[in-house]
């Protein structure tokens, strides 16, 4: 990015920062036990192992740098200001849950609008699905924000939970993602809700897929390779007990599942009718991302199983496209509920009320900020208000003209 693209997001920035006060910013709870970090704009290196002993003193700090980005430890530290890591003297951490647009393969990122959208429904189902209904985890020690780009972050503070080592966190993430789910024993077990539930769905899920593979024309060919590719992924794991499937053999299988009397025994969990396709049916289940990502996205396993990671402070501004880090109430997080959370109203600063012109230099993007949503194409001129213009300048999306 050309300087003249990022000084005048960084002097917005400056000049937001210098308004902040201790009513309107939020601080880490045990604020003395936390690493922070920020990044600069002129280098965008990273200033490093600082402390503060109390909210003036971050203030003090944001007034006179107005970084780029603020982040702070999950994690809690005897000596947070020691330089290594080996030295600070590990005393917990809090427990997190990063989902983020970028991980979702089948979401387009240049309709930022439809993104959000889509990650905050897997945040909502990630809590309500998963960590509560599973876990037990209880809403008072729920924190949920908007990271101020992409995605939501749900920091989880359980005192009984602060010590948990990587591989128990790692552990948490596995069963969100269903490894070592064991799908026959699921479908044939009495019992209802969890992941057996889910397999229901995931089976109706495949013979859909199955329906559309067993068409002739491009759209069957298409789904044919899509699963397929399914089979390929799966066969890298240690318990598949598929390793390969070629377009032949799956259309064989498309077509098997269309007998009513096999399909009705497939759907009551009894995938043996099928005889040597079972396991490859079994595995087409198991490997169904949509299965997983459909219901509570996909987390982003590092930020959740590191126990010393920095994540994006609160009240602060993201460096990366203008909008602020959002706090907001479980109550508000499902897009589609009454008085639900709208990013694209409620994360944007009070910048000042210069306009720009910019020319679109992506090939296409969506977005919407407090207005109507718009389109645009490479090489299509606009007048953007502050907001909009910090977002695509700092995005990359355009250009000043």
């Amino acid at each position: 990015m050309v300087e003249s693209n990022w000084a005048r997001a960084a002097h917005r920035f400056s000049k937001w920062y210098s308004q902040i006060g201790e009513a309107n910013y939020w601080f880490p709870p045990r604020l003395r036990t936390r690493e922070c970090m920020f990044q600069m704009w002129s280098s965008n290196l990273f200033d490093r192992h600082i402390n503060f002993d109390t909210p003036k003193h971050v203030l003090n700090y944001l007034h006179q740098r107005a970084p780029k980005s603020c982040f702070y430890s999950t994690a809690y530290y005897g000596k947070p200001l020691e330089r290594k890591m080996a030295d600070k003297e590990w005393k917990g951490a809090d427990l997190i849950f990063d989902l983020d647009g970028d991980h979702l393969d089948h979401v387009d990122p240049y309709n930022f609008p439809e993104m959000l959208e889509i990650i905050q429904l897997q945040a909502y189902n990630l809590w309500d699905e998963f960590l509560s209904s599973e876990f037990g985890f209880k809403e008072e020690f729920l924190h949920v924000t908007f990271s101020g780009h992409r995605g939501f972050h749900l920091h989880y503070r359980d005192p009984s939970i602060l010590g948990l080592d990587s591989s128990a966190r790692r552990e948490l993430v596995n069963h969100i993602r269903g490894e070592g789910v064991e799908v026959s024993a699921l479908m044939n077990n009495s019992g209802q809700g969890g992941w057996k539930a889910r397999l229901e769905d995931g089976t109706i899920n495949i013979l859909n897929k199955l329906d559309i593979a067993n068409q002739d024309g491009s759209e069957g060919k298409k789904m044919t390779k899509d699963l397929c590719g399914i089979i390929e992924l799966r066969s890298k794991s240690p318990s598949s007990q598929v390793t390969k499937c070629g377009p032949a053999k799956m259309k064989k299988l498309a077509e098997k599942v269309q007998h009513p009397q096999r399909r009705d025994t497939i759907l009551s969990g009894n995938f043996s009718v099928l005889n040597q396709n079972a396991h490859l049916f079994l595995e087409l289940v198991k490997g169904d991302r949509s299965l997983i990502v459909g219901k509570a996205g996909e987390t982003d396993e590092a930020v959740t199983v590191d126990i010393k990671r920095q994540i994006r402070w609160p009240n602060s501004l993201n460096g990366k496209c203008g909008l602020k880090v959002v706090t907001l109430p479980l109550d508000r997080l499902h897009p589609e509920g009454t008085n639900a959370f709208d990013a694209l109203n409620e994360a944007l600063p009070k910048f000042d009320d210069k306009t720009r012109e910019l020319q679109i230099t992506a090939e296409r993007c969506v977005l919407r900020m407090g207005g109507d949503e718009k389109e645009f194409s490479q090489g299509d001129t606009l007048v953007a208000e502050s907001n909009i213009d910090t977002f695509l300048t700092l995005k990359g999306w355009a250009k000043p003209i």
